[in-house]
């Protein structure tokens, strides 16, 4: 439900759109959100299946219009009405729908058409900077205030391709030329053309810089919309020529000198009034940039012409300096309103397509807000009347169609009593007496017309209407008009007036002989004028801005009656126009004025959610599985039967079997929902079934949201369960496998390990071989030269002599029995000398080839001997003996054939005999 609370949350989440029924609220942010109307969010919304399901947004909207338009579906034409007060966002908006169409609407194959459509995309968004810089102004609500209304027609051919637009005006704000209220300001072209032009621009219009113009209040003030080159650009291609926007400019700035010319009361009534004395130059800069005769421009300022009696005689006679403003305010405005219906009628030939080449349409209706100021008038009048008519079709659409559908879909309902405009209209538009009759007859009197007089004859014509007030405290004539919106009081001082808008004759004639190429497009002359005002045919009835008014909002509301309106409501969270800031007063105000409020209060007296047969089915279909299915009845399907009988061409007497499926399972919801130990009986379901829809109030939508979530979270810890469990094994096979590769990379490693290793030992044995074998023919050639050199030069001593071969048998025994020998070698009696010389030289393991080489001295000889042996346990046996002379035979690795095991040392402890 959109309420001011409700609102603000979103609006402090910045979320500044909300659905209200067919009205999509739109809350102004007073500030830039650049992301929220990107190309690549339009494109989102455009390709979604169901944009109504995404977030609330006017792309939203303007999707569903153009959905409507390729459906063919009467009526095929579309519209949307955007509303609120001066200051919600309405322009903005009107903007960025444009934009919208231009993205979604322009997409065809073929180059040429591709160019086509390029070129009226671009023309059409530039359509908007001009219109705003001629058309809005800045007002106490609004820095950007659209001062007239406006309805574009996007023009589609039969292909849905964007192929032109056309642009209709109402009641330009004109007056705000001549005059502005406080704090207010003029339109914008003006102070785009002071601060946006160049030096010779300056000089060719006599806009210095510095000037003052009475009729450009706050130009101190800096806007956004103060930009020059954006108009220029947008005017150029539209196709608006360079000389030709320095012959606009040209005359907008005569406009601004002309506002200058301020005359003085004269002295004598039959003479002219006189200038006053800054004033003369402003005459003569305003008639030279308006190729106007300067004397007779002065002279129509200040002399009136009257033509009286049946021969049409023409008297002059000087104005009053009040009348005299009020021709030069007149001649001002005359050329602004002609410039810009000019400037519009170049846009739509810019734009528009040939009739043959579209079908169908897509209005875009941009109109003033609401406006109650301290002073108003007609301009006031006029824009509440345009409101209060909007309002009343936005009853006639949505109010009571919602009604009426209640009745279509078999329900029985009490109308609910709704505001309804109807007699504010009568009151303002109606026959035979209203307020716009009664202003028309004013200006048809040929006399003068006082505020006092109107005032009384309205308080006397339409005493007791409902919506007609008084305000008998105020000292100004004025009367009070209930609006939907809230009372305004209107002025009546100058009402008849601005009703007439009177343009004397000689104004025209005056600017119809201008050399400016833009006046004379303006104000051409016409001979059958001329003719029909010198034979006096010229007083035919002239009509008034009210009829105008009435009669183009009349033809608008046609169109909008042949279309399917679309509704988007501004909103203004605050006055002051301040992000972040939001206002429940105000905007309860504007909810109010904009009938939401009504709106609101039907759907919370009815059924306020309303969901087609089909869309019900599709989203609480899975409700089903709440109920016990006991029975193969047509109410026990499965959810996949449910499914597999659903299509979208499935009649209405398919879903009924469904539909009652689902409605089954709401009184075990509502007992679900109930609190526990309430005495209270559950309460019938709030629901039910239309012919084509099912209604059902907000606690309704909530329990059954509550169950399909519930059904939901079922399913969903079913999934999550088969998930973990799937999870779980993938792991666990997952471990499995990683034990295996590193169980199989760690085999593998230790493999290499231990064949780099096997591979490094066998290069040391290799190593250790070659050298072992190199040392011991090292050795071995030593010795062999050693034993050959002995055995060449030692002389044959008396006592050496060969062994025979018994004795060499009895050297290799004794050699064996090493230790047997030694102690026989040593014995000091009982061995004779050369039995011991023979065993010492055994156990010495000296050549055998030589023995007389070698000089044995036994114990007694040496007077010495071994007294006793110790075994040490520490590697092999060694002797105490000298170190060999050769190089090599003491370190060979290759152990000795007659090598020995058993002892690891043997030491031989020496001493010397005595003689016995």
């Amino acid at each position: 439900m959109t309420s001011p609370r409700c609102l603000q949350a979103r609006y402090m989440a910045d979320t500044f759109y909300t659905n209200a029924g067919c009205t999509l609220v739109a809350l102004n942010p007073f500030k830039p959100v650049p992301q929220l109307y990107s190309p690549e969010l339009m494109r989102e919304y455009h390709a979604a299946p169901q944009p109504q399901k995404l977030k609330p947004h006017i792309f939203t909207v303007g999707e569903q219009t153009y959905r409507n338009v390729k459906s063919l579906i009467e009526p095929v034409n579309q519209s949307i009405i955007v509303s609120g007060e001066s200051g919600a966002g309405k322009t903005w908006t009107s903007r960025c729908l444009m934009k919208f169409y231009a993205v979604v609407a322009a997409s065809p194959t073929s180059w040429d058409s591709h160019k086509i459509a390029e070129r009226i995309e671009q023309r059409i968004l530039n359509s908007n900077p001009v219109m705003e810089a001629f058309g809005n102004a800045c007002t106490l609500r609004n820095n950007n205030s659209s001062r007239f209304g406006k309805f574009i027609q996007l023009q589609l051919n039969s292909a849905q391709q964007m192929t032109g637009a056309a642009v209709q005006t109402y009641l330009l704000e004109k007056t705000r030329v001549a005059c502005q209220a406080s704090s207010e300001r003029n339109f914008h072209i003006f102070y785009q053309m002071c601060k946006g032009a160049s030096a010779d621009e300056r000089l060719q219009w006599h806009l210095p810089k510095g000037a003052a113009f009475s009729w450009l209040p706050n130009s101190e003030r800096t806007l956004e919309e103060d930009c020059f080159e954006v108009t220029r650009e947008a005017m150029l291609h539209l196709g608006i020529e360079t000389p030709t926007q320095n012959n606009v400019f040209k005359v907008l700035a005569g406009l601004l000198h002309l506002g200058n010319i301020r005359f003085a009361d004269s002295e004598d009534e039959a003479q002219p009034c006189q200038l006053m004395d800054d004033a003369k130059c402003s005459v003569r800069t305003s008639a030279l940039l308006l190729l106007l005769p300067e004397d007779p421009l002065l002279e129509t300022l200040r002399i009136r012409t009257i033509r009286a009696g049946r021969q049409q005689q023409v008297f002059r006679k000087p104005c009053s300096r009040a009348e005299c403003d009020t021709r030069r305010d007149c001649l001002a405005k005359l050329v602004y309103s002609r410039l810009f219906d000019w400037l519009v009628s170049v846009i739509n030939s810019s734009i528009c397509a040939d009739p043959s080449s579209w079908s169908t349409f897509i209005g875009l209706l941009d109109v003033y807000g609401f406006e109650s100021f301290p002073h108003n008038s007609l301009e006031q009048l006029c824009i509440n009347y345009a409101n209060e008519k909007l309002q009343q079709h936005f009853v006639a659409h949505y109010l009571r169609a919602q009604q009426e559908e209640y009745t279509v879909e078999g329900l029985e309902w009490s109308f609910v009593n709704y505001q309804d405009n109807q007699t504010c209209l009568d009151l303002i538009e109606g026959s035979p007496l209203s307020i716009c009759s009664l202003i028309n007859e004013e200006c048809r009197l040929n006399r003068p017309s006082s505020a006092a007089q109107l005032q009384t004859r309205i308080e006397s014509a339409l005493a007791g209407r409902p919506c007609l007030g008084h305000n008998k405290l105020s000292r100004e004539p004025s009367f009070i008009v209930v609006h939907y919106a809230g009372p305004v009081r209107y002025h009546t001082a100058g009402l008849v007036e601005k009703n007439k808008d009177p343009i004397p004759p000689e104004l025209t004639r005056l600017l119809q002989q201008s050399q400016d190429p833009v006046l004379k497009v303006l104000f051409p002359t016409d001979p059958e004028e001329k003719s029909q005002e010198e034979q006096g045919q010229s007083r035919a009835p002239v009509l008034t801005v009210v009829s105008k008014f009435k009669a183009s909002l009349e033809q608008l509301l046609q169109v909008l009656h042949r279309t399917t309106p679309h509704y988007i409501r501004c909103i203004k969270p605050n006055g002051q126009g301040q992000a972040q800031t939001f206002l429940r007063e105000e905007v309860l105000s504007q909810l109010e004025a904009c009938g939401l409020v009504e709106t609101i209060h039907i759907s919370a007296a009815g059924f306020p959610i309303r969901v087609s047969h089909q869309n019900f089915v599709e989203r609480y279909e899975l409700l089903r599985r709440l109920r016990p299915r006991t029975s193969p009845g047509p109410c026990s399907l499965s959810l996949d039967e449910g499914r597999s009988e659903w299509s979208p061409h499935t009649e209405e007497a398919a879903l009924q079997p469904l539909l009652q499926d689902i409605l089954r399972t709401l009184p075990a919801l509502t007992q679900a929902a109930a609190i526990p130990g309430d005495p209270a009986e559950a309460m019938p379901a709030p629901v039910y079934c239309g012919r084509t829809k099912v209604f059902m109030t907000d606690s309704m939508l909530e329990l059954l949201e509550r169950g399909r979530a519930q059904v939901l979270e079922q399913c969903a810890r079913c999934i999550q369960g088969g998930w973990r469990r799937h999870q779980h094994r993938k792991q666990e096979r997952q471990r499995r496998a990683a034990v295996l590769i590193q169980a199989a990379v760690r085999s593998w490693l230790s493999r290499k390990h231990i064949q780099r290793l096997h591979t490094a030992a066998m290069v040391i044995q290799r190593a250790w071989q070659r050298w072992r074998i190199r040392m011991a023919c090292l050795a071995s050639k030593e010795l062999d030269g050693v034993e050959e050199k002995h055995l060449s030069q030692a002389p044959h001593s008396p006592s050496s002599f060969p062994l025979p071969q018994a004795q060499t048998r009895l050297l290799g025994a004794i050699i064996r029995l090493w230790p047997l020998g030694l102690v026989l070698a040593n014995a000091a009696v009982g061995v004779r000398g050369f039995q011991r010389k023979l065993v010492v030289w055994a156990c010495l393991q000296l050549p055998v080839g030589s023995p007389s080489t070698y000089t044995i001295q036994t114990a007694q000889q040496e007077q010495a001997g071994v007294m006793s042996i110790r075994a040490l346990p520490q590697g092999s046996i060694r002797f105490h003996c000298r170190k060999s002379p050769l190089r090599y035979a003491d370190i060979c690795p290759e152990p000795s054939p007659y090598s020995v095991t058993g002892f690891n040392q043997i030491l031989l402890e020496r001493h010397r005999l005595s003689h016995p």
